[in-house]
């Protein structure tokens, strides 16, 4: 397919190393590239795998290169509009990224969801799925989630499934990528800072549906405006969730039971409180959206709620670390925005000191501060936006914030601010760049800690 084709891979992290590994197995010739100026190419090159010919460039690619390039391949992190990528473009080259490129060697059925929030814990749990109904070996996890596509599409077979969690980042870039069954669980502000307006961010969310048939399934969520609206133009046929109120046919929240509707027919499914371990109506619909797909992947509904029943929160989110001196300690790292972060406050039953603040993604947080109603005590802000983010909270009239230099300064002033019956919330509405790696990182620090206090 891509056979003695002249690639460029532009990135060299996970995603762009997974690219030049499956481009080697395609007999591609490679050209491995990374706009970082403080990188030398023999620095690059020592991020080759082993036994790959790939010639290295850093800082700005070369011009004579340019009119020998065929194919490029994006890594999710590098913007589809900058000079490089668009001159590209102009000079003829297919702009694809590591989603397209692990599609073009699928062999079995994939899955794909994607969503502001939310997308973690429904692929794991779907993934979980999946490993119960066609089998462990079978199954392979990949996008968003670590585990890059093109390091396992060639593992696929005609009897596997693939469960990909996908960002507007992977998804731009994808051309003939269509999913046996797809999700959007819900589009909230996010990432206006490489979208720059909401309807290029849904457009790109939507082109996980874009390429599939009326024989292919779309998940989407009632009670989001975005997915609702693209429920009416959808060419897959589309099945609702919704967790405000009882829908004529597809999966909806009725009191305390999750209940389908079908040609007519009402059918009870599950209890929210005995039946399933997550908390939180964010939770319910992302239980929802797994049932929803793993039906249309033909798992008996046994199997569903069996994985269902022993399924526990993805690290990270909403996660429950540890009750210290009667203080509650949840780890909600992943609230990396507003409408995420929202739902770690919705989850809360006790009075909260909340840390927020990291990355400015140019979000707004006045509906994540209209939701501290009365259950947020305290607001603890640290990173970029944490000014921003006070002066928001005052013009909403709260004033209890106090603000910190470092993460440790934060956790200490939270543990120094909870008394016994409260909670101590680490749910930022920000990304995590600027003072850690990633949230994964910001979240193990926390949880570090907490485990450290003393009794």
């Amino acid at each position: 397919m891509l056979k003695g084709k002249r690639c460029l891979v532009v990135g060299c992290g996970i995603s762009g190393v997974g690219a030049v590994t499956l481009l080697d197995k395609m007999n591609a010739e490679i050209i491995f590239f990374d706009g970082n100026k403080d990188m030398t190419a023999s620095q690059l090159a020592e991020k080759v795998p082993e036994g790959i010919s790939a010639v290295c460039y850093t800082g700005e690619l070369p011009e004579e290169v340019y009119e020998t390039i065929q194919v490029v391949v994006l890594s999710p992190g590098v913007p589809t509009d900058i000079p490089m990528v668009n001159k590209l473009r102009q000079m003829g080259a297919s702009i694809i990224g590591e989603i397209e490129l692990g599609y073009m060697v699928e062999q079995g059925k994939v899955v794909a969801i994607t969503g502001t929030n939310g997308k973690t814990t429904t692929t794991t749990l779907v993934g979980e799925i999946m490993k119960a109904h066609v089998g462990e070996e079978k199954t392979f996890v990949v996008g968003n989630i670590g585990y890059p596509y093109t390091l396992e599409a060639l593992k696929t077979s005609k009897d596997s499934v693939t469960v990909g969690e996908l960002s507007s980042f992977q998804l731009e870039t994808v051309q003939t990528f269509h999913p046996a069954v797809s999700a959007i669980l819900n589009v909230t502000p996010d990432h206006l800072n490489r979208h720059y307006t909401m309807e290029a961010y849904a457009g790109a969310k939507e082109r996980i549906a874009m390429f599939q048939t009326s024989e292919e399934t779309c998940v989407l969520n009632y009670e989001n405006e975005y997915t609702r609206a693209f429920g009416e133009k959808c060419q897959a046929n589309v099945v609702y969730f919704s967790s405000a109120r009882k829908l004529e046919d597809g999966f909806f929240l009725d009191g305390e039971m999750i209940c389908q509707a079908k040609g007519g027919v009402v059918t009870t499914i599950m209890n929210i409180h005995t039946d399933m371990n997550l908390v939180g109506i964010c939770n319910v619909e992302n239980v929802m959206a797994a049932i929803a797909i793993a039906q249309a992947m033909k798992v008996p509904m046994e199997t569903i709620l069996a994985v269902i029943k022993a399924f526990r929160a993805v690290e990270h989110r909403i996660e429950f670390v540890a009750t210290k001196r009667g203080v509650d300690y949840y780890n909600d790292s992943k609230g990396t925005n507003p409408d995420a972060a929202i739902q770690g406050i919705k989850a809360m039953s006790k009075p909260t000191i909340l840390i927020g603040g990291g990355y400015d993604k140019h979000s707004e947080y006045d509906e994540w501060i209209e939701a501290f109603g009365d259950k947020v005590k305290w607001l603890v802000l640290i990173g970029q936006t944490r000014e921003k983010i006070a002066q928001c909270a005052r013009e909403h009239g709260f004033e209890n914030i106090k603000m910190a230099d470092t993460f440790e300064e934060c956790l200490a002033l939270c543990t120094e601010l909870a008394k016994e019956g409260d909670a101590v919330l680490l749910s930022p509405a920000c990304a995590s760049w600027g003072m850690f790696p990633n949230y994964e990182v910001r979240g193990k620090l926390f949880k570090d800690y907490v485990n450290g206090l003393k009794e």
